[in-house]
């Protein structure tokens, strides 16, 4: 059976892969396994959209699948209505750091915010501008005025107005809901400068106090120590206006364990102790974090998040779970095992049913040369070889290409009488690259 899939995701889907890197669109028809950690993971987000906030790890090794599982993650939250965000942290982006690291990763997740009309990021304008025109449009069934009444614009800031009383409250309530006023002005007037510089001020771009009381009349700014403050604001505004909440998505988080000056690593992991502790103990609304990081990341105890005895304490798997052998999909991190040898042919299937339908051929390969193809890379590899499937996947959907362009060749050509050569994970392997998940035979 055929999969149901458009063309512009098989494209995608093959192209994506091809190059070892996550796809953004068609993840479902290509996903193994995960089952429970998905189903974890999907619980908190139904929690957040229920008001309250939810942190988790997704942890494993190298090509253990964390950026696969997050994707899914994320389609599904702006599928149920969320809005979401995503950055993978680097030298540049860290959580806190003496050159405004930590303002650069808000900026990234501002630009990056995306919504289920907006799938590819950049929604902060359509989102205040959603926003106002559903308040307008409420005016009108309302009270009958049109936009051009006298008295309209005036009845619209007044709802305005009801919402960003909600946020006031909060730590810098006040400032981000002058902000928002000052964007709705900049509507109201058509005033372009007006709306730009409130958008500048939300996504953290000035640069000085001064600049932003110039410009917007507010006396603080966006900065590298309270940027979670507004992380959390924002959650709360986009509850406040219709969305479910706001999904917060940071991958490679290997990169903090990098970080070389001790003093320098232990204030980011003091930083993400203090949103896991505001999250946990619930002092944010309708807001979910969801970090990837290796095992090393984690439980290194030398410069792992188990070497901060809180953090420790707080991540560690408990006694009973490792005794029993068995997995807890509910505690704040999730560990991804290996996926099986029939998890991996199983993907192997899916991807040359969905090659077939996109090159629009018939499928050649049946289950038996799926295994031989596996068998093989086992073979040369070494049976001890951490085995990915961002790299098995590569290879096979450059054998499919070819299988595609020379319909003479046969799979047991192209593996056993060619020069075929299976890729090697990189020898790097601190480093958290994309992948789909590791397995082991």
């Amino acid at each position: 059976m055929k999969p149901k899939i458009s063309k512009k995701v098989s494209t995608a889907l093959i192209n994506s892969l091809g190059a070892g890197v996550v796809p953004r669109v068609g993840l479902e028809h290509v996903a193994v396994g995960r089952e429970k950690e998905l189903k974890s993971l999907l619980q908190n987000i139904e929690d957040v959209a229920e008001g309250v906030a939810a942190f988790r790890f997704v942890i494993g090794n190298y090509g253990s699948g964390k950026s696969f599982i997050l994707q899914l993650v994320r389609n599904r939250a702006m599928e149920l209505g969320f809005v979401v965000t995503d950055a993978d942290l680097s030298l540049e982006r860290r959580l806190a750091g003496s050159n405004n690291q930590g303002l650069a990763t808000y900026r990234e997740l501002m630009s990056r915010l995306a919504t289920k009309t907006r799938p590819d990021g950049g929604a902060f304008v359509s989102i205040l501008e959603g926003w106002i025109n559903k308040i307008q449009q409420e005016v009108v069934k309302e009270s009958g005025m049109k936009p051009n009444d006298e008295g309209f614009d005036d009845t619209v800031e007044k709802k305005i107005r009801e919402v960003v009383q909600q946020i006031e409250d909060l730590v810098h309530g006040f400032d981000f809901g002058s902000v928002i006023i000052a964007y709705w002005k900049g509507y109201r007037l058509d005033d372009d400068d007006l709306k730009n510089a409130a958008l500048q001020w939300l996504r953290g771009e000035f640069n000085t106090k001064t600049e932003a009381k110039t410009a917007l009349g507010v006396r603080v700014i966006i900065d590298d120590e309270s940027w979670y403050d507004y992380v959390k604001l924002l959650a709360k505004f986009v509850a406040e206006i219709g969305y479910k909440g706001l999904l917060v998505l940071l991958d490679e988080a290997v990169h903090l364990y990098q970080i070389s000056p001790t003093a320098s690593r232990q204030k980011n992991y003091s930083r993400l102790l203090a949103i896991f502790n505001d999250v946990m103990q619930c002092k944010a609304e309708h807001l979910g974090v969801i970090v990837g990081g290796t095992v090393k990341f984690l439980e290194d105890p030398n410069r792992g998040l188990f070497s901060d005895s809180a953090w420790r304490r707080r991540t560690k798997e408990s006694r009973f779970v490792a005794k029993a052998g068995v997995q807890e999909y509910n505690g704040p991190a999730i560990k991804l095992n290996p996926l099986s040898e029939s998890e991996i042919l199983n993907l192997l299937d899916k991807l040359a049913d969905i090659h077939a339908l996109n090159y629009n051929y018939q499928k050649a390969l049946n289950k038996t040369d799926l295994k031989e193809f596996v068998t093989e890379i086992v073979n040369r590899l070494g049976a001890e070889a951490l085995l990915t499937p961002g790299e098995i996947v590569r290879d096979f959907i450059s054998i499919l290409n070819i299988l595609h362009q020379n319909p003479q060749m046969t799979l047991s050509q192209i593996i056993h009488d060619s020069e075929f050569k299976p890729s090697k994970v990189g020898a790097d392997t601190e480093v958290d690259e994309d992948g789909v998940a590791e397995f082991s035979l």
